[in-house]
């Protein structure tokens, strides 16, 4: 694990009062054994509940950004990569559905990879409770869009669990524009793009049912997200070489 210090830990949380003091109890005991050096930012994305006072209260280790109102998943996801510090960035989301061991497997990853991406979509993917059959099918109808119009290869771009280098990290969420959930599709297309190896991980997954995304109206709009992604940077490069 030295390979990987100072690690950088960035949790978005919305609403996350349940249970973002466990799951941050969780990481500091992982990194407190793993790691001699490291950080960890919770970026509140404009939270109504007590999201901010537990995860203060927790450990001086933990540093908090917040602000309103509510942007996005996307928008705090890049809000705590761009204050970041770390050699390598990891992010993770609050409900510890990949528990943060698996880390250790990002980070043997990226010993020949730019970027190390969770997955639970490979034969080895250890899903020890899935997700309600409908959001199944939907993910898998998402992913072979993504695959067809963005992201090649990848057989999970929402898994909420990736390690980069970390001044690749900070590049690429700089020139991110996706502030909501098809935010990782933008990440790995731009990735993609610019020649950056992305190494995607078979991971163990819990599902847990407290989830914000709605499956009807945050499908449509990550449906058209990708749509705008695909046009909006092939228009960049377009206008860079003509």
């Amino acid at each position: 694990m030295k390979a990987l210090e100072p690690l950088s830990i960035v949790i978005p949380a919305y609403n996350e009062g349940e249970r973002i003091g466990k799951t941050l109890t969780r990481i500091i005991e992982w990194a407190s054994q793993a790691l001699d050096e490291f950080e960890i930012i919770v970026v509140d994305d404009g939270s109504t509940d007590n999201t901010v006072e537990i995860a203060e209260s927790i450990s001086p280790q933990v540093r908090v950004v917040s602000y309103t109102p509510n942007q996005g998943k996307g928008h705090a996801v890049r809000t705590g990569v761009l204050a970041s510090t770390g050699n390598t960035v990891l992010f993770s989301d609050a409900d510890l559905s990949t528990p943060i061991e698996e880390c250790e497997r990002l980070g043997s990853a990226l010993a020949t990879a730019d970027i190390a991406i969770g997955s639970r979509g490979l034969p080895d993917s250890d899903i020890v409770e899935r997700q309600p059959w409908y959001r199944q099918t939907m993910g898998k109808a998402f992913n072979g869009i993504v695959r067809v119009l963005a992201v090649r290869g990848v057989s999970d771009t929402q898994c909420g669990f990736k390690l980069f280098r970390g001044g690749l990290a900070r590049e690429l969420f700089g020139d991110l524009t996706i502030s909501h959930f098809a935010f990782d599709v933008e990440i790995l297309f731009m990735a993609q793009q610019r020649g950056y190896r992305i190494a995607e991980v078979p991971v163990r997954w819990i599902n847990d049912d407290r989830t914000h995304v709605n499956a009807l109206t945050d499908s449509t709009r990550m449906l058209m997200d990708v749509v705008r992604i695909r046009v909006r940077h092939l228009w960049k490069k377009f206008r860079r070489t003509s």
